[in-house]
């Protein structure tokens, strides 16, 4: 029992180092029992279709809610955790229309490339001290790292349903090694939410049913990343100026006056993200966006549906002077650029010059949901 109980210590001692060593801010051990509670919360998320377009969540729910079903020899899980808090409150952007509001963790390299590969040295020291497998995993598999991290003792899921720490806020990557290894593991940790509703109160299309609830469908973050079509009426006036992401519940919770602000060194910050002007992000082809999202997790959305989301905050910008860009993607090959440059342009130009457009454009407008934004927008007396 001793030398089982001395090779976890000096295992779970290599672990901390050389997680400190891959500058990983945080990092704890639970095992693949430790969220029972997750899969009925889980089921009832899809049960409620909170997880709009995103059927891979469906389709993945058994293995997304029970790790040992992913990979049934795992026997430990460790979870680290990488600070990204900004150095500033990210909200204070939106009060500048012309630019656009790019959520705090895409500003930086894609997480994904940054933590992989030293997931991957930490986890290949672990084989060679103890044996066994290991797998790693970064938001790549149906692995529900947020519950897991609750229960390691990293920080509880707040009522915005994302990780809250102590010691950093709400502004930490996840990452986890699935390890054969046995590890004694960390307490979890307990809510401190208290009567605190900062996070729920500062969403901008009340994604939030109920505390420790969100629907998706709602989230600014799902209709500017996820959402692959057209973003519902509704909500375009409420993105602002928000054009991949959003950062507001996260901004609002009062545990980040304990955070610090990351290392822009070691998470490659992109200083071109922190504001960039919308003029020039709308004159973006598919070309252009590849190589000017080299390396950003904003790349995978693709062209089409960034430049969507560019035009939402042109509409919502009150700048008139993008009224010429916004003109030149009523050609655009993309329906998708078509339909969310009509609503920009209506919202930019005279009605009286709008209406001349509109009867240009509808002659050749073939597509039904771009034809459907000229109606829209058109003023009442135009359909007369």
């Amino acid at each position: 029992m001793r030398t089982s109980t001395s090779k976890s210590q000096t295992l779970r001692a290599l672990v901390d180092a050389e997680a400190r060593r891959a500058g990983f801010d945080a990092v704890a051990v639970t095992t693949p029992d430790a969220i029972p509670l997750a899969p009925a919360r889980l089921a009832e998320f899809v049960a409620d279709g909170f997880h709009g377009s995103m059927a891979w969540i469906a389709e993945t729910l058994e293995r997304r809610s029970e790790p040992s079903t992913l990979w049934p020899d795992v026997h430990s899980i460790i979870v680290l955790a990488m600070n990204y808090g900004p150095d500033h409150d990210p909200r204070a952007l939106q009060a500048r229309r012309d630019r656009g509001a790019i959520s705090v963790y895409a500003q930086n390299r894609d997480y994904h490339e940054v933590m992989k590969g030293r997931l991957k040295e930490i986890a290949g020291k672990i084989v060679a001290r103890a044996g066994g497998d290991v797998k790693v995993f970064v938001d790549t598999a149906p692995v529900m790292e947020k519950p897991l991290a609750e229960a390691a003792g990293l920080g509880w899921q707040g009522k915005h349903t994302n990780l809250v720490s102590r010691e950093h806020g709400s502004w930490l990557f996840l990452g986890t090694i699935f390890t054969t290894a046995e590890l004694t593991p960390d307490k979890a940790d307990e809510d401190h939410c208290g009567s605190c509703r900062a996070c729920l109160d500062a969403c901008p299309t009340d994604a939030f049913p109920a505390p420790y609830r969100l629907d998706a469908r709602r989230c600014i973050s799902y209709l500017t990343i996820e959402s692959k079509g057209p973003i519902p009426r509704e909500f375009r006036e409420k993105i602002g100026n928000r054009i991949y992401g959003c950062d507001d519940c996260l901004a609002a919770c009062p545990w980040n006056k304990f955070a610090r602000a990351a290392s822009e060194a070691k998470l490659a910050a992109r200083a071109d993200l922190r504001e960039p002007p919308l003029a020039e992000l709308l004159q973006l082809d598919d070309a252009a966006f590849r190589s000017f999202f080299s390396g950003s997790p904003i790349k995978r959305i693709g062209r089409d549906r960034f430049v969507r989301n560019v035009l939402t905050a042109a509409g919502n910008s009150g700048d008139f002077s993008l009224a010429g860009p916004v003109r030149a993607l009523l050609s655009d090959p993309s329906p998708l650029v078509r339909g969310a440059a009509v609503w920009a342009l209506a919202r930019l130009v005279p009605e009286a010059e709008f209406s001349e457009r509109a009867a240009i454009c509808l002659k050749t407008e073939i597509d039904a949901t771009v034809r459907d934004e000229w109606l829209s927008a058109l003023p009442i007396e135009a359909h007369a």
